[in-house]
């Protein structure tokens, strides 16, 4: 499941908090110039809009995690 099937969504309120929420669930609340910085740069285009996101939130692929092992 990647961000196609499963994709975050935002909502920047009146005071710049922005809410990041991933299959109706909260998944990350930020404020201040973190917030600022991340609204800004929101509402281009919707594929770097996922990738913002999931690196807001810390919930991205780095590349090192292993694969699981089932036997």
């Amino acid at each position: 499941m990647g961000l196609e099937d499963d994709p975050f969504e935002h909502r920047v309120t009146k005071d710049g908090t922005v809410l990041v929420t991933r299959g109706g669930r909260p998944v990350a609340t930020l404020a201040g110039a973190r917030a600022a910085r991340l609204a800004a740069l929101l509402g281009h285009d919707p594929a770097t809009d996922q990738e913002l996101l999931a690196r807001a939130t810390g919930n991205y692929r780095r590349g090192n995690e292993k694969r699981g092992h089932r036997p």
